[in-house]
């Protein structure tokens, strides 16, 4: 059994997409230390995170966050110590296409 602490994912939102900021690789466990938001505006914005397994279709009961305020050129980091199965999937949403996901955290094979 390996641990890899890693960047687990990094992305840049199209406005109101959501899109998958890490999906757990096969045969992996997944503990997700940090996620940070940034606004890279001066425009307050709002942001979703939501974890979803693999086998289910995103819904309600997946968010961590849902439309929370951003400020402009402002950062939120939210340490969370999340624990993810096999193929479960980290997805995040922004209002705008200005706001940036990090996921920071160990994969454990």
């Amino acid at each position: 059994m390996g641990i890899l602490y890693k960047i687990l994912g990094q992305t840049l939102t199209t406005a109101n997409t959501t899109s998958n900021l890490y999906s757990v690789p096969a045969a992996t466990n997944t503990v997700i230390s940090t996620v940070s938001i940034c606004n890279q505006v001066n425009t307050a914005a709002t942001f979703r995170v939501a974890v979803r397994p693999t086998s289910e279709a995103l819904a309600s009961k997946h968010f961590l966050n849902f439309d929370t305020q951003l400020p402009g050129n402002d950062t939120i980091t939210l340490t969370l110590g999340i624990t993810m199965g096999a193929l479960d999937v980290l997805v995040v949403n922004a209002s705008t296409s200005t706001i940036s996901f990090s996921a920071f955290g160990s994969e454990i094979s």
